[in-house]
C-alpha cells in the first residue's frame, strides 16, 4: 500500500477539479466542432474560410500554448479593445475558465474534421428526398442529418474525448490545482514523486476505463435499429 502521508486528499480535490473541466469543455468543443464542419461544408467562401482558419491555426499549434494564450494573452487582447472603445470595464480570465476555452478550442477543432467526415458520409438523396417532401432546411437538419452524423461522428468523437482528458493536465500551467499540479505539489512536499505521479496515473487510467465503457454503451445506443455497430467516420483530424 501507499503512503500519502496525509497528501491524499490532495489528489482527490485535483481530481475533482479535473472532472469538473470536462463537462463544459467537452460542450464547447462538441458545438464549435459541429459550427467548424458546417461552415468548412458551406457553399459561402468566407464561411469554408473562417472554418478552414480555425482548424488549421488550433491543430498546428501545441495545446499547451493554447492554454497560455487564452489564459495571458485574449484578456488583454479584449482589454485594448475596449480600451479603444472607450469601456472603462476590464476583463480577467480566472485559470479554470481558460482550462475549459482552451480545451473545448482544442477539441472543437478537432472534431470539426470527424463531423465534416461524417457529414461527407451521408447519402445526398436522403437529403434531396428531405426536400423533396417539402421539409424546411432547418427540419432536414434536425431530424435527417443530425441524428445520422452524430451515429457516424460518435466513435471519433470518443477517442478525441480520452485524449482532452488527458490534455487537462496542461492547465495545471496556470495554477489550477487539478489533479497534476497536486501531485506535483504532494510529491514535492514528500519527496516521494513516484508515490504521487503513479497515483495520478492511476487515477487518469481510472476515468479512462469508466469513459471507455460510456462511449461503447453511447454507440450501442446510438446503433440501434440499424442491425450493425456504429462506424466511424473519416476524420482526417482525429488523434490517436
Amino acid at each position: 500500500m501507499f503512503d500519502f502521508k496525509g497528501y491524499g486528499g490532495l489528489l482527490i480535490e485535483g481530481a475533482a477539479i479535473t472532472l469538473a473541466l470536462i463537462p463544459p469543455s467537452l460542450a464547447l468543443g462538441l458545438v464549435l466542432g459541429l459550427a467548424g464542419a458546417l461552415a468548412k461544408s458551406s457553399r459561402s467562401r468566407v464561411l469554408r474560410g473562417i472554418g478552414q482558419t480555425y482548424t488549421t491555426v488550433i491543430r498546428g499549434i501545441p495545446e499547451l500554448l493554447v492554454v497560455l494564450f487564452v489564459f495571458f494573452a485574449l484578456p488583454v487582447i479584449v482589454n485594448n479593445a475596449l480600451t479603444a472603445a472607450g469601456a472603462q470595464t476590464q476583463v480577467s480570465v480566472s485559470p479554470f475558465v481558460a482550462g475549459v476555452v482552451a480545451l473545448g478550442l482544442a477539441y472543437g477543432a478537432y472534431a470539426t474534421e470527424v463531423f465534416r467526415g461524417a457529414l461527407a458520409a451521408l447519402p445526398k438523396g436522403q437529403i434531396e428526398a428531405a426536400r423533396a417532401l417539402g421539409m424546411s432546411p432547418r427540419l432536414t437538419f434536425r431530424r435527417i442529418v443530425l441524428p445520422q452524423v452524430w451515429r457516424l461522428a460518435l466513435p471519433g468523437l470518443g477517442n478525441l474525448l480520452l485524449v482532452m482528458m488527458k490534455d487537462t493536465s496542461l492547465v495545471s500551467v496556470v495554477a489550477l490545482d487539478e489533479l497534476m499540479r497536486k501531485a506535483h505539489v504532494a510529491a514535492g512536499a514528500t519527496r516521494e514523486p513516484f508515490t504521487f505521479f503513479f497515483a495520478a496515473a492511476i487515477i487518469y487510467l481510472f476515468f479512462t476505463l469508466i469513459a471507455e465503457i460510456g462511449i461503447a454503451r453511447m454507440e450501442r445506443w446510438a446503433a440501434r435499429g440499424t442491425g450493425r455497430r456504429a462506424a466511424a467516420a473519416p476524420a482526417t483530424g482525429a488523434r490517436a
